[in-house]
């Protein structure tokens, strides 16, 4: 396949709203072989490791943990890859290192069952995080070894709990970043600079990010503030799309707003919101999909629970298992996510049909 099929700078605008980015293309045993090395790189010889969820929140923990510790070196893991980074760690890490799991919660027994691994080949595990947990997940992390802390998701983000956890006096500057990173995880948008963190996170490289807090925090310099406005071109181009192509579903006693592409969700759920949604589904082009709530719907993390994912009352995501072959994402990109658009309005039908069963 010519590279330039994928290039994001040699598509349009229009094809990019509808595809997902050039590294859904490549094959997963390169990316894992690639993945595991890089990993080792970072495991083998640290004192502290970070392991979170590389967006705002969870590297708002790791340079928090940097701050307190005076080193902590990141392994980034989304919430499907946490079995996959466990097992790593398990298997390159130093005996005496220190491990924190950040802003990231486990979906089954399977993403925990390397924990007494690590457990018994390092020094200490420490857990912070503040979603919703299964309470027989968190017994059995507790009970391998583990010092799980769990915040309130409708309160705080994990900053939030690293900063109060973590033995470290931290300054202002640092209260400031958990507090402005609460702002964007708990979508709360009183302060504008939340926005700018979360956006800043998602478009440079971690480390980049994690430097760049750790010395201005929550007041992004100049640099970064140019990148920023270049950037939001793009992205405010892309949402304009992605609420252009939503239709609002009466699911039960909820309108549901549903809409496909690649996008910024966060701000489409408020678009959508503001059309008169309760709940908001942004379905992706690599096949996962959020679901964003309001006031009126905090059920986001059952809908989610019911199509292989999970997350906050108010915030949640998910990838439907239903993508046997590239045919299948052939038909997914043609038809804007028609099949998963219906599996998750399916959930939405589930919990209504549930709610109903208890009323009565």
């Amino acid at each position: 396949m010519k590279d330039w099929l994928i290039d994001d700078e040699t598509l349009s605008l229009a094809r990019r709203s509808v595809l997902p980015g050039e590294g859904f293309f490549r094959p997963d045993s390169i990316e894992e072989q690639q993945a595991e090395r890089e990993a080792a790189e970072t495991i083998e010889g640290a004192g502290v490791i970070v392991v979170a969820d590389p967006d705002a929140d969870g590297l708002a923990c790791t340079a928090l943990v940097r701050q307190a510790r005076g080193a902590g070196r990141l392994l980034p893991a989304s919430p499907h890859e946490l079995q996959e980074s466990l097992s790593w760690v398990s298997e390159y890490a130093p005996e005496d290192a220190d491990v924190y799991i950040c802003d990231l919660c486990p979906d089954s027994e399977y993403d925990i069952e390397s924990i007494p691994t690590v457990v018994d080949g390092t020094a200490s595990v420490t857990w912070y995080d503040h979603h919703q947990w299964d309470a027989d997940l968190a017994t059995q992390v507790r009970e391998a070894g583990v010092e799980l802390v769990v915040g309130d998701s409708d309160e705080v983000c994990t900053a939030d709990v690293a900063l109060a956890e973590l033995d470290h006096g931290f300054d202002d500057r640092f209260r400031e970043l958990a507090a402005v990173t609460r702002d964007h995880d708990l979508w709360i948008r009183d302060d504008e600079r939340s926005d700018d963190l979360a956006d800043y996170a998602h478009w440079v490289e971690p480390e980049e990010y994690i430097e760049t807090v750790l010395e201005h925090g929550a007041d992004l310099p100049p640099e970064a503030e140019a990148l920023l406005a270049e950037r939001r071109v793009e992205k405010e181009a892309l949402i304009e799309k992605a609420v252009d192509r939503a239709e609002l579903r009466e699911v039960g006693p909820w309108t549901v707003g549903i809409t496909y592409g690649r996008c910024s969700q966060n701000e489409v759920a408020e678009a959508l919101r503001e059309q008169g949604s309760d709940a908001a589904v942004i379905v992706k082009p690599a096949g996962s999909a959020s679901i964003r709530g309001t006031d009126s719907f905090e059920r986001c993390h059952e809908v989610a629970a019911q199509v292989n994912g999970g997350g906050h009352p108010k915030a949640a995501g998910c990838k439907p298992d239903i993508y046997d072959d590239m045919m299948d994402y052939a038909h997914h990109w043609t038809t804007h996510g028609a099949v998963a658009k219906q599996a998750i309005v399916e959930g939405f039908r589930r919990l209504a049909a549930e709610s109903d069963s208890d009323e009565t």
